[in-house]
């Protein structure tokens, strides 16, 4: 589709709406909002303006002048994404939500918080800690992310396995339209069946859809105490194998249950300088139990213990301090950091499959890695078969061919996962990234479904083009 570019009188009519020290044109500044957590090099676009507006009637009237004079428009968090979702690929405007960046209302009574799009995710919990409460359905990255981007791409975490991802705790929501229209979608509701789940429409639409304004999310009671165990196996084999088991065996759904193989652990531990005993471990899954009671959770960790060891665990390891568990999950965190040393050139992945297949597809992978020469390291969150498969640059490898290899590798890995039943993403969303390959795991009536969805609500195509779809 053919855009118009942002003209000085574009500009200046931004500028109106929002104040000058809101817009700015010049290329230095404009830099940083080019690009997510994504290789800059293979999916950095400029913008032609950037504005910040502070409240949502800014955003109607920013959307309004785009629609009418058929101007592209980026939605943008804290551009911490690993799509490339907040990327203007087609130019245009960059509508960058950090600074509506207040938490409007905590609400005890009803248990639920009302903020604003661009409050950093671990802020909340921070502010509500001292009450009792928490947010459960934060992702791993809770010290950068905005609100915003975790519903944008219905974000995930370490925690899903108990307490799901971001949508199940999204009450309601305020919403530009790209037309301008600003609508709202649920509210203090527990329970709300009245028409079309619209709300859910826009959670998890990368932006493509409206640009989310206000949020209210549903909070649960904190809990008191905590338990992780970090558990060493032989193979990757006999670590999944455990996980279904944990659940069904024990009877208690663990909050956590991460997987790393030994080549994650290995260069995390190197690069944090850390000595855990990894040498004879082949994989190592890290669980945690919370709950309200120190006995019961110590109670129920001992049992997931025992039932570990049971299972040919080579040793469990027993974090129930602040200390040791934030040495732990230091690991665990740190991951994709460690490989960034080999080499600055991945894709981190995030693909999906059944539980019960992922020490098929790990073994596998490796066997993709193998062929192409280069490292695939794979880690995640394994009480719900969500991996990072993370393709690493061998250092001996050109760019050029680096980039061929890549496009090789992915097409491997997605057909691999959709044959085992899995998909292409589970919470990073598919932006500009993947939307060359969603048609590998996406019907073309479904397709052509979401397709009909956009057009319907924003029949210019303005609202983050170059999105999901090719």
């Amino acid at each position: 589709m053919k855009y118009n570019p942002v003209t000085h009188a574009i500009v200046e009519k931004l500028k109106e709406i929002c104040g000058e020290n809101y817009v700015f044109t010049d290329p230095e500044k404009l830099e940083p909002y080019s690009h997510d957590e994504t290789p800059a090099e293979q999916f950095s676009h400029l913008p032609e303006v950037v504005v910040m507006p502070i409240k949502t009637e800014q955003i109607s009237q920013i959307m309004k002048l785009a629609n009418k004079n058929k101007i592209p428009v980026t939605p943008r968090g804290a551009g911490s994404g690993l799509s490339g979702g907040a990327i203007p690929v087609c130019g245009g405007i960059i509508v960058s939500l950090e600074k509506m960046n207040k938490i409007l209302e905590i609400d005890t009574q009803n248990m639920m918080v009302t903020l604003e799009p661009g409050v950093i995710t671990n802020e909340v919990n921070e502010k509500i800690e001292e009450l009792g409460l928490f947010f459960a359905g934060y992702p791993m990255s809770v010290e950068t992310c905005f609100i915003g981007g975790n519903l944008a791409e219905n974000a995930g975490g370490g925690r899903a396995v108990k307490y799901g991802v971001t949508d199940r705790y999204i009450m309601g929501i305020e919403v530009v339209l790209p037309d301008g229209e600003i609508i709202t979608l649920g509210g203090k509701r527990v329970k709300d069946v009245t028409g079309y789940n619209l709300k859910q429409l826009f959670i998890g639409s990368e932006g493509t859809l409206g640009i989310i304004t206000r949020v209210i999310i549903k909070l649960l009671p904190l809990p008191s105490a905590k338990v992780d165990l970090l558990v060493l196996f032989k193979d990757i084999k006999q670590a999944i194998s455990l996980v279904p088991k944990i659940m069904t065996e024990t009877r208690i759904i663990p909050t956590s249950i991460e997987f790393m193989d030994q080549l994650s652990v290995q260069s995390s531990c190197e690069y944090l300088n850390e000595h855990l005993p990894y040498q004879d471990a082949g994989a190592m899954l890290l669980i945690e139990v919370d709950g309200n009671s120190q006995k019961e959770v110590e109670r129920e960790a001992e049992i997931i213990g025992e039932l570990c060891l049971k299972h040919n665990a080579l040793e469990v390891y027993v974090a129930d301090n602040y200390t040791t568990q934030e040495r732990v999950w230091a690991v665990r965190r740190n991951i994709a950091e460690a490989f960034k040393v080999v080499s600055p050139q991945q894709s981190l992945e995030d693909i999906v499959v059944p539980i019960s297949v992922i020490a098929e597809v790990v073994e596998e992978i490796q066997a993709i890695a193998k062929k192409y020469d280069i490292l695939i390291p794979c880690y995640g969150h394994a009480g719900d078969g969500n991996l990072h498969a993370t393709l690493v640059k061998n250092p001996d490898h050109s760019y050029q061919k680096w980039l061929e290899i890549e496009h090789g590798v992915l097409m491997d890995l997605y057909r691999l996962v959709k044959a085992k039943g899995g998909t292409i993403s589970g919470e990073h969303g598919i932006g500009s990234k993947r939307k060359d390959y969603l048609s590998m795991v996406c019907s073309e009536t479904e397709i052509k479904v979401m397709k009909k969805i956009k057009e319907a609500i924003d029949p210019n195509n303005i609202m983050n083009p170059g999105k999901i779809f090719k």
